[in-house]
């Protein structure tokens, strides 16, 4: 099993029961096929780089998982079928990652130093 992790955008014209939905219909999917979920991360409805479907927001969620490779072709076809998903992203991890993602979340990474401003610099 190799850890994986998918970025959805979700549109932005679903209720809070709809969209809780959808997180739920792609997480059975991964479990039904002998993945496990090792975190979630819901971000909230965002600005877009670029409009997508004419929309310019969209709810980003990410989910880490350990499975099989052949769920992944699973899983971007159901993607692709729901109407309610306008872009996703999966990507492998490899040891490197899934550990800063492991230390990033226990709160082990010291926190990024403040941006100075050329101003207050002087």
């Amino acid at each position: 099993m190799r850890n994986y992790e998918t970025l959805i955008v979700v549109t932005p014209l679903l209720s809070e029961e709809l969209l809780k939905e959808v997180h739920a219909k792609f997480n059975k999917i991964l479990t039904d096929n002998g993945a496990e979920i090792v975190h979630e991360d819901n971000w909230g409805l965002k600005k877009l780089a670029y409009p997508i479907q004419k929309k310019t927001t969209g709810f980003y969620k990410v989910t880490e998982f350990k499975a099989n490779g052949e769920l992944i072709n699973k899983l971007e076809i159901e993607y692709k079928r729901d109407e309610r998903i306008m872009r996703f992203l999966t990507v492998a991890l490899d040891k490197h990652a899934a550990s800063y993602n492991d230390r990033k979340r226990n709160g082990q990474l010291a926190p990024l130093p403040k941006r100075v401003k050329a101003e207050e610099a002087k």
